[in-house]
């Protein structure tokens, strides 16, 4: 008869739930199984569900594991687990579905919570449920690949085509047997361009981009005075429309005509933007094209005109011309220079540079007096696919797609050449203080990258930390100098570009210092990024600083940074 809830006899050892594994009522020693069938999902533990059924080998429910859909050869089999209980033996059955798709280790937890399986039993069920599936499992891969060789014997699959198969997987997989992956254009024209430019056609190579960077700012200068035009003719009507406000006019005519000239600025802008992209996509491709020619004419040792192809005449060079016609003139600056050795143990020399200078000095072509049209940017060029490339921190607002302030100026230097990646991953047209994107550039004087650091008022402040986005943001722009081959890095010392009223001594002072200790700890991570490679870290100060102040901050540098010491050789006599 069944017993009453009060009349169950508890479990000897550990508290076993006596609606899951109950004696049989048939004498000790015997079998209790447990069943597996389809079920809801297991319950929460410690919850209590009966089973129907009386009499011996009353039967506990199990979730059955379902295969993975995919399979098509499946089997199922039991696994059987016993233990004892005190004076009791029991017997768990588990159904599985073969290949088993869960985790030995998840499948165990998964019958320890469904029956609420006693904990002395925890190791060695798992074991045997981990020795059960792989020997099943190895099992059927011999069945499998004795099916496999019978059909091979018997002819049913092609011996031919089978090899064949397996030698593709082979070759696919394993790296030594792997065809060598073929270089791109962007490599084939690296290695050309880096010949050609150690030869004695360099200077051809230059004069032909300083023509097209020439073309490209007359296109600007012509787009710069047609949109200065048109809005100096739209403020004419504006201040007549706003006289007869009131009178003859009302806002919604206002209204109206300022939207129509916002669309006409619009309308004006893009058709020269589309002007501008263009022109530089022809020039690119014009410009590989010769470099090719030039570089397979060069090889080619039957070619006697090549001396003619390469000479340079000074004659068809184009001058560069500002908006208010005179040539680009160098400025004085200030600079000092500075060894140091960072590093406890093992100590990696770095070369400190500070400088007055205006930032974009960088960027533009430079004029030689001496020799005529001379180009500065040689050694930028030599250096151009290199691992010594340089480097430039700007400072811009948050709009990346807006031409205003410093990033107009510097695209009319570089002549709107200029190739972006961001280091953020989200697509929109704002970033955050602290982010930047990155600018490559194949034609300006100095550099070959360009970091647009995005910065807020507050850099004008005199209370940012080592913590502000601004300085964060150096750090991470230092770390993509490491991983990236910039070896000359030019950073604003004060994060400004120009100064100000409020922008004191004790302001200058106070910054230069803070900027100074972050950039030392960020060189010294540098070791562990890079193994230690020497750089060279350029400090720029704004032209309007005043001497005085310039050399304020050199003495300051050599407190902060461990200069190397000179040694001065006198002979005995």
């Amino acid at each position: 008869m069944r017993r009453s809830r009060e009349q169950r006899r508890p479990a000897p050892v550990a508290e076993v739930p006596d609606w899951q594994l109950r004696p049989s009522g048939l004498g000790e020693g015997a079998a209790v199984r447990a069943l597996a069938t389809n079920v809801a999902p297991p319950p929460v533990r410690g919850a209590s569900r009966r089973t129907g059924g009386t009499g011996s080998g009353r039967k506990i429910n199990q979730k059955k594991m379902k295969a993975s859909k995919g399979n098509t050869y499946t089997r199922e089999r039991e696994f059987l687990y016993t233990f004892n209980a005190g004076n009791q033996c029991f017997m768990l059955t588990v159904p599985l579905r073969f290949p088993v798709q869960e985790n030995a280790s998840h499948l165990h937890g998964h019958l320890m919570l469904l029956h609420d399986l006693p904990c002395f039993i925890e190791n060695d069920l798992k074991q045997s449920l981990s020795q059960f599936i792989e020997g099943e499992t190895i099992k059927d891969h011999d069945r499998e690949a004795e099916v496999a060789l019978e059909a091979v014997k018997s002819g049913e699959v092609d011996m031919h085509q089978l090899a064949n198969a397996w030698a593709k997987a082979y070759t696919e997989t394993t790296l030594e047997h792997a065809r060598p992956e073929e270089p791109s254009w962007d490599e084939d024209f690296a290695d050309v361009y880096h010949d050609l430019i150690h030869s004695p056609a360099s200077e051809t190579l230059l004069n032909l981009e300083h023509n097209y960077f020439v073309s490209i700012s007359e296109l600007i200068s012509e787009r710069d005075v047609e949109l200065k035009k048109l809005r100096e003719r739209q403020g004419a009507e504006m201040d007549n429309v706003m006289q007869e406000l009131g009178k003859s006019l009302t806002d919604q005519d206002v209204n109206s005509l300022a939207a129509k000239h916002f669309e006409s600025q619009q309308v004006l802008e893009n058709k020269w933007t589309s002007e501008l992209k263009q022109s530089t996509a022809i020039q690119k491709q014009e410009y590989q094209e010769w470099v090719i020619k030039l570089y397979q004419d060069l090889k080619n040792p039957n070619n006697t005109s090549i001396s003619e192809e390469i000479k340079v005449q000074p004659n068809q060079l184009r001058e560069s011309i500002e908006g208010n016609g005179r040539l680009y003139e160098e400025q004085r600056q200030l600079e000092e220079s500075f060894t140091i050795h960072l590093g406890a143990q093992l100590k990696t020399m770095h070369n400190l540079r500070l400088l007055r200078a205006d930032i974009l000095d960088f960027c533009k072509h430079k004029r030689n007096h001496r020799s005529g049209v001379k180009l500065h940017r040689l050694q930028t060029a030599l250096s151009l696919y290199s691992t010594s490339l340089c480097g430039l921190v700007l400072l811009v607002d948050n709009r990346i797609s807006s031409y205003s302030g410093i990033k107009r100026d510097s695209v009319n230097r570089n002549g709107g050449n200029e190739d972006m990646s961001k280091n953020i991953e989200r697509n929109q047209s704002n970033i955050l203080p602290g982010e930047f994107y990155i600018t490559r550039h194949s034609n300006l004087s100095e550099i070959h990258v360009a970091f647009h650091l995005c910065v807020d008022d507050n850099v004008r402040s005199g209370n940012i930390t080592a913590r502000d986005p601004a300085i964060m943001g150096l750090r991470n722009i230092l770390k993509v100098c490491c991983t990236h081959d910039i070896t000359t890095i030019s950073i604003p010392l004060l994060l400004v570009h120009d100064m100000s009223e409020e922008m004191t001594i004790p302001w200058c002072l106070k910054r230069a210092e803070l900027v100074f200790k972050c950039v030392k700890g960020f060189m010294m991570e540098m070791a562990s990024w890079d193994g230690g490679i020497s750089r060279t870290v350029q400090f720029l100060v704004p032209q309007t600083i005043s001497e005085e102040m310039f050399y304020q901050l050199s003495n300051m540098l050599p407190q902060i940074f461990r200069v190397s010491s000179t040694l001065t050789l006198t002979s005995k006599h």
